[in-house]
């Protein structure tokens, strides 16, 4: 197993999206306009996003025996995702989620975890940086950042969904980065804080993010676009972000890097499609980063 720049540990899902002009009431059928399959999971969306972004990525992760796997597969080949410790579970479906959109833009989600929540890890590759969220069981994570600090490894917490944490996790969390919604439902900065976790960054879209450490707090400013979708655009930030820091940037300097990338991710429509390079990262930054 080859030494990465980013090590992602995450969940692999494949998205059914269905349109309708309204989503159907209890007990009612209606009929579709239109019908995608699109490759998704937080995890995979910022294993690609960091690649992108030019890290050498692994992705550690669990997927089931059948043509969703596959397709997941395909995307992380295409992508130049290491996938060594992509573990395939025979007679468990790979995740799905089954997604209902009106013509209004209302949703309706639900997301079946098939293979994701067998993730164990067992092994992670030498990187510089590890990053994780919450889509797959918290024992892995913890796990995970226990090997990566180990290693030497700096550890990024994407706590999306937010969710109560296990005891211990937050004290190996060197940046946790919550959105404006998730730090709330997590109890605040100060209490991720008095969890133990080093720093916090916390995004808020068109506003760009607040970096937080025990001394104070900085603003890095946003860039502005007009959104077409605003699908994957925290997990295009979170990849750059970790692609960045693995580059030996700042935490400052790497933060201007992922708000730009979340921020061009907008302006395409779908997650993976969206997730820029870092060739188009880098002209919209300034000369002297």
């Amino acid at each position: 197993m080859s030494a990465c720049q980013v090590c992602v540990v995450g969940s692999a899902n494949l998205d059914l999206v269905a349109t309708a002009d309204r989503l159907p009431l209890p007990g009612e059928t209606v009929l579709g306009r239109d019908f995608h399959e699109h490759p998704g999971g937080k995890g995979l969306n910022q294993a690609v996003a960091a690649a992108r972004a030019g890290a050498a990525t692994s992705f550690v992760a669990a997927v089931g025996d059948d043509t969703a796997a596959d397709v997941l597969v395909g995307v992380m080949d295409r992508a130049g995702i290491g996938r060594d410790l992509v573990a395939r579970h025979e007679g468990h479906p790979t995740g799905r989620a089954l997604i209902g959109v009106a013509s209004t833009g209302e949703n309706s989600i639900i997301v079946v975890p098939g293979a994701n929540h067998r993730l164990e890890v067992t092994d992670l590759p030498a990187a510089s940086v590890v990053l994780a969220q919450l889509e797959v069981p918290l024992q892995a994570i913890v796990t995970a950042f226990a090997e990566a600090r180990r290693q030497g490894a700096r550890t990024v917490l994407n706590p999306a969904p937010a969710a109560t944490l296990p005891a211990g996790l937050l004290a190996l969390c060197d940046v946790v980065v919550p959105n404006e919604h998730e730090v709330e439902v997590l109890g605040g900065v100060d209490t991720l804080f008095d969890a133990g976790a080093r720093t916090v960054v916390v995004t808020r879209g068109a506003a760009g993010a607040e970096l937080h450490t025990r001394e104070g707090m900085v603003l890095i400013a946003p860039y502005a676009v007009t959104p077409v979708d605003t699908t994957g655009a925290g997990d295009a930030f979170c990849g750059a972000l970790a692609a960045r820091l693995a580059a030996g940037d700042t935490l400052p300097v790497a933060l201007r890097a992922a708000v730009v990338g979340g921020a061009l991710s907008t302006l395409t429509r779908g997650a993976v499609p969206s997730l820029p390079t870092w060739a188009a990262i880098s002209r919209h930054l300034p000369s002297d980063r």
